[in-house]
């Protein structure tokens, strides 16, 4: 029999209305108050959960130190900043401005950036790891060709710089540092030679004014430093005469920030192509570098946009195109960061590999906060259902009196009763506070108690008036038998 036949089939069994008015409901709880609380407990996880999803779906914004102003690293930084941005990159860039590399690299040891582009022959922070090689510089040692009227140059190897004047290109003492490396690898005292440095803007006046017996610079094949110098340095159509550092090898052994390489033929362009063979020398990197607690997944991402938007960040600085991946290798200057050698060597974690365990322990997590909600639920409910146990114990109760009662007024009484227990018992299930069982039992008790009020009314109709105002049948005790008159 299902909720609404029951409530129908008490109706049913009313008897005369407004002859005896029903008793007041009994007392119980606010209906659907651990409901309400659930649902509430519930929605609040769902909004931890959406705010968590919010924050975790937020790009990452890293700065990033790098300079001087107007360099083309300056330059290449913000047109990936600039990509980044327009493709709705995870990980975006802000650019905190230096004097240079060392600067730069200052900035990151003080924990002021999250990114720097630094030079990799000089201190390396300790916390620097590599996550792409912005550039590699190729050091250039060179002799102007002679003046007009002036004698050819004696200078033809590095040992031969002894005693001269060395002009080097660059403010910043690294490339003093670098010179020195050199000369010392050959046995040569620096004090033995006098240096003097250049402006990048300065170097060309200062070549063609003769005002060093030798030159040294350092940057990127194709500089346009570099060829500026080098074309400031011909004379009645004599080339300069490029010094090999036949040592590249052993300094890059003793120094493993510096790597042995060659200028190939013709690299450094001009008519005829310069230089007219291979020398040789030594190159170093300029590293954008990340903070070893930058996670796996951010430097990972970072690295696969900055390769994968590389060509779009060439059209606003074409020297964008010299980005190389970083070293993976164990004994790297430099070591890889490791989200960034995992994406370098094809061996990135998946979304389910990184996560795999916080979804497990969420599961979990969700598992027990179902096993406590549902406590929860139970013993919010807990005083429901014992006001139902009590309201079913008193219908018990009416059942016997109704086979008692000489009353018809009482029957009425008692039916109207038990349509509020009837009322009462239907909330409660639709609440949860009792199940199928429950209400079960409670049917099979309105069954008897409508059987005996049907019972007693048939009885009274066929009984005399007279006896009906007697009142209630009493049992009689005689003899320590009971006797029922």
């Amino acid at each position: 029999m299902n909720l609404q036949q029951l409530f129908t089939r008490s109706m049913a069994t009313d008897g005369p209305t407004g002859a005896v008015s029903a008793p007041a409901r009994p007392k119980r709880p606010a209906r659907g108050a651990g409901i309400f609380l659930l649902l509430g407990a519930v929605l609040a996880a769902l909004l931890v959960t959406a705010g968590a999803l919010y924050l975790l779906l937020q790009p990452v914004t890293l700065r990033i130190a790098v300079g001087p102003a107007n360099s083309d690293d300056v330059k290449v930084i913000q047109a990936l900043s600039h990509a980044f941005s327009r493709e709705h990159s995870n990980v975006r860039l802000r650019v905190v401005p230096t004097d240079g590399a060392s600067a730069s690299a200052a900035a990151f040891a003080s924990k002021g950036v999250d990114l720097a582009v630094i030079r990799g022959d000089l201190e390396v922070p300790k916390d620097a790891t590599s996550v792409a090689i912005l550039r590699k510089n190729l050091v250039v040692l060179w002799v102007p060709a002679p003046a007009k009227g002036k004698k050819k140059s004696k200078i033809t190897t590095i040992q031969a710089l002894t005693g001269h004047r060395i002009g080097v290109v660059g403010r910043t003492p690294a490339n003093v540092k670098l010179l020195q490396v050199v000369l010392r690898q050959y046995g040569i005292d620096p004090a033995k030679v006098e240096v003097v440095q250049f402006a990048t803007n300065e170097i060309a006046d200062a070549v063609r004014a003769n005002k060093a017996d030798a030159y040294l610079t350092a940057g990127p094949l194709g500089s346009k430093i570099t060829g500026e110098a080098l074309t400031a340095g011909i004379h009645e159509g004599a080339e300069p005469t490029f010094l090999a550092i036949d040592a590249a090898d052993a300094i890059a052994q003793n120094f493993p920030a510096y790597e042995s390489t060659e200028i190939s033929a013709g690299s450094l362009g001009g008519v005829p192509p310069r230089p007219d063979d291979d020398v040789k020398t030594i190159s170093f990197a300029h590293h954008i570098v990340a903070q070893k607690s930058l996670s796996e997944a951010t430097a990972a991402a970072l690295t696969r946009q900055i390769f994968a938007l590389r060509q779009s960040a060439i059209a606003d600085a074409p020297a964008a195109q010299r980005i190389e991946p970083p070293d993976t290798a164990k004994n790297a200057d430099i070591p890889a960061h490791p989200g960034s050698a995992a994406y370098v060597d094809g061996e990135e974690k998946s979304f389910l590999d990184r996560y795999s365990d916080y979804i497990w322990w969420s599961i979990l997590a969700l598992s027990a906060m179902g096993s406590v909600g549902a406590w929860l639920a139970s013993y919010l409910k807990r005083d429901e259902r014992q006001n139902n146990a009590t309201l079913r114990n008193r219908l018990l109760d009416m059942l016997t009196q109704a086979r008692r009662t000489n009353s018809h007024e009482e029957l009425d009484a008692m039916q109207a009763e038990a349509d509020v227990i009837l009322r009462d018992t239907l909330h409660c299930f639709e609440d949860g506070a009792i199940d199928e069982g429950s209400l079960t039992a409670f049917n099979v008790a309105l069954d008897q108690f409508h059987a005996a009020i049907a019972d007693r009314r048939s009885v009274l109709m066929a009984m005399p008036v007279a006896k009906q105002a007697a009142g209630p049948e009493r049992p009689a005790i005689a003899a320590g038998v009971i006797r029922v008159s």
